[in-house]
């Protein structure tokens, strides 16, 4: 994968790459399936559950490669996938009329000798995110599973940064009294 810039967490498609997909490049098409499939499937896992996740991910690439003419080029090509991803994912919540349980894969930061312990944490976690608005769960997925700055979660999401920050606040806050009153 050619990277345009030096970007610390996910190396940025090239222009070249992109402007090449646009004209129906196949392979290109295909570098930017297989550069950002894995987190546009880990973002669809974390929005709306495993099961759902493959067919959400695939209905992303779909939309994506037939507009993408309509890629202005003013944001980096993974923001704006990123906003098509969580579109597709609040969509899909919105058409939900009853919430499932939902398979969050939590990767530990710290191993645990008790692993039932470990086990009861991210149940605790899985259940307080299906309960949080899905507006609220998207940032904080797109902050805390992704790693997007502020300013790629106001790009990918449409809305000012000022209110990513006072929206992911107010996510912390219920996922926190969630947690703590469970």
């Amino acid at each position: 994968m050619e990277s345009s810039d030096d970007h610390p967490v996910h190396a940025s498609l090239s222009r070249r790459v992109v402007q090449s997909a646009t004209r129906g490049d196949r392979a290109a098409l295909r570098e930017i399936y297989e550069a950002t499939s894995d987190r546009v499937f880990r973002l669809m896992v974390r929005m709306v559950g495993q099961q759902d996740a493959d067919d959400l991910t695939q209905q992303t690439f779909v939309r994506a490669f037939t507009k993408l003419d309509q890629f202005s080029g003013e944001s980096k090509f993974e923001t704006w996938l990123y906003r098509l991803a969580t579109n597709e994912a609040l969509q899909h919540l919105r058409r939900e009329k009853h919430r499932r349980t939902k398979e969050l894969v939590v990767e530990p930061t710290v191993r645990h000798a008790d692993h039932v312990d470990q086990d009861e944490r991210a149940a605790m976690v899985r259940t307080a995110l299906d309960q949080l608005d899905s507006e609220l769960r998207a940032i904080f997925t797109l902050k805390e599973e992704s790693g997007l700055s502020y300013q790629e979660i106001a790009a990918t999401l449409g809305i000012p940064e000022g209110t990513v920050g006072s929206r992911l606040n107010r996510a912390r806050r219920e996922l926190r009294k969630l947690i703590n009153g469970s």
